[in-house]
């Protein structure tokens, strides 16, 4: 059988195996962008009567699908095409065995020495949704959340094309450190139609960069300094690098109305949370077990759903104060606020508003498998969870969360006791 040869161009010569590959196809494909580039390159004059430019990455796989089998296809690519490019795509849709793939330097290696930079422990991203607006993929991150990744990573390489662009990446930045109040120094390069003559590269602060335009293809990197300190709502060094823990007084949250420390340590625990998946966390109020879900699981699809919007502000404000990039937060009443949401793997429900059957009902008709808990003040609502929870064929263990809080009266430590708690688990297996 033949093998698709998919042939990375842009910043070197073709070796050896690349040309070779290239000078024996009976087809060479390429979009008309890549043409342009291949042209520079020696082997053109011997291939080109076998070029053929499609207007569309789908009509490119769609002649190959038809045509591999019966004929030496070379497609042209760019850079390392491994690197969320073409290779990837081909793989996905021929297999392993039909594709070959020969890279060149990727863009994101060339943009980092262009600037000078090191690209170690910086996450490398793309914002790239396609070239067909109908048919834009579906990306791990959106602009919101690079803010927040910035935060975590301190370094960002991101693939960027007409819709995500170094502008409005530059803006998010900009307006994240107005609406927080974070004074740090971010420097942002942006490296215009690398490997072109006319190349060219940009840097400068978020604001400066927000307000430029940009030629195509480039790619953004962005690299922070040292971050100031914010206004009431600063986050100590030793909380942003704790990994579990933040305490009741560190979360914004209405007086009163947040899940106690070792409460919320017992829940925690009892979820047994995944490292990849879906959580909702429902009735989920200031969004503290969310949050401590959400950083100890990075991989975690943290959904907290909440139908009063002062709490619902609250859970932003939180997210966008520890810089989680893994939370989203849904303004609605359980189980209607449910529906559209992606089936989820864990469930904590902290607040019902008396419609516990049907939640649970919800979230179960959803759960092929996976855990529920459910934390309960009353006799009533203990018995209400474990009723629905097994007659929703989940296995039921209840834990009683006694807590006893020291307090100074008269330079001597009294114990003081909270309101017991009934964490009730669901599992179905």
């Amino acid at each position: 059988m033949n093998k698709i040869h998919v042939i990375g161009i842009g910043f070197r010569p073709l070796d050896n195996r690349s040309k070779k590959c290239l000078l024996a196809s009976d087809v060479v494909l390429a979009n008309s962008r890549l043409l342009d580039v291949f042209k520079n390159y020696d082997e053109y004059e011997n291939v080109k009567d076998r070029i053929i430019v499609h207007g569309s990455v789908y009509e490119m796989m769609d002649y190959i699908g038809d045509n591999y089998k019966r004929k030496k296809i070379a497609l042209l690519a760019a850079g390392d095409p491994m690197f969320f490019g073409i290779g990837r795509l081909a793989i996905e849709r021929f297999g392993q065995d039909a594709v070959e793939v020969y890279p060149d330097l990727s863009s994101m290696q060339v943009a980092f020495s262009r600037v000078r930079e090191t690209s170690n422990n910086a996450l490398l991203m793309s914002l790239h949704g396609g070239p067909n607006p109908e048919k834009r993929r579906k990306m791990e991150y959106e602009i919101s959340e690079v803010p927040g990744l910035l935060e975590r990573h301190g370094k960002i390489g991101i693939l960027t094309d007409k819709v995500n662009s170094p502008e409005k990446i530059a803006d998010a930045i900009f307006r994240r450190s107005a609406v927080s109040g974070q004074r740090s120094a971010v420097k942002i390069y942006v490296c215009e139609k690398l490997g072109y003559d006319d190349e060219k590269i940009t840097s400068g602060t978020p604001e400066e960069i927000s307000k430029k335009t940009f030629e195509h293809p480039n790619i953004v990197i962005i690299k922070s300094g040292e971050a100031g300190k914010r206004g009431s709502g600063e986050v100590k060094k030793e909380t942003s690098d704790l990994l579990f823990g933040l305490r009741e007084d560190e979360i914004g949250h209405s007086k009163g109305l947040i899940t106690k420390d070792e409460v919320r340590a017992v829940t925690i625990h009892k979820l047994r949370l995944p490292r990849e998946g879906v959580f909702w966390d429902i009735g989920a109020g200031s969004g503290s077990v969310s949050m401590e879900a959400a950083r100890l699981c990075p991989g975690l699809n943290v959904i907290s759903i909440e139908k009063n919007l002062e709490q619902i502000n609250y859970i932003n404000e939180n997210k966008e104060k520890f810089g989680i990039v893994n939370l989203k937060s849904v303004e609605g009443q359980a189980p209607d606020g449910l529906n559209d949401l992606p089936a989820p793997d864990r469930v904590f429900i902290g607040g019902s508003a008396g419609k516990l059957d049907a939640i649970v009902k919800s979230a179960a008709d959803r759960m092929n498998a996976g855990i529920i808990v459910i934390n309960a003040v009353t006799i009533e609502t203990l018995n209400d969870a474990v009723e629905n929870l097994e007659k929703n064929n989940f296995k039921v263990n209840i834990s009683e969360v006694s807590i006893a809080r020291s307090k100074m009266i008269k330079d001597k430590r009294h114990m003081s006791a909270l309101n017991p708690i009934f964490v009730i688990t669901g599992e179905k297996s």
